[in-house]
């Protein structure tokens, strides 16, 4: 059986903790799990996600996200409050198996340095690092 090639869309940004972001504002930005992640922890059951207006550092645990196979901290790409979490997923969890770009995003954050976004993988970058397993 061939393997399934994960999805990386050129226009966003990775870590190498397998998140995404991408810029929804000067200062603010939209953050998932990769395609490559979702496909690694099979079926979603349960995603915990942080509180409206936390401070999180770079790094830093944002939530965590539990499938059938395993449990996985999803990580803060950048620092910044949290203006925005998917409630979605409370119901739904598995839309970050059926659409992790899109209806499966997790926050969004208000960056304390914007800029710091262009340090963060770009898609070619991170593919290198998803095909290492």
């Amino acid at each position: 059986m061939k393997e399934r090639t994960a999805v990386i869309p050129e226009e966003l940004k990775y870590t190498e903790e397998h998140e995404w972001v991408l810029r929804t504002g000067e200062d603010t930005v939209r953050v998932g799990i990769t395609d490559y992640a979702q496909e690694q922890l099979g079926e979603v059951v349960f995603v915990q996600l942080p509180e409206l207006g936390e401070q999180v550092g770079a790094g830093q645990t944002l939530g965590e996200v539990e499938s059938t196979k395993s449990v996985s901290d999803i990580y803060a790409p950048l620092a910044g409050e949290v203006v925005a979490r998917n409630d979605s997923l409370d119901q739904q969890p598995d839309l970050v198996n059926s659409d992790p770009y899109g209806e499966g995003w997790i926050v969004e954050l208000r960056l304390t340095d914007p800029g710091a976004v262009d340090d963060l993988l770009d898609a070619a970058a991170y593919q290198e690092i998803a095909e290492q397993g």
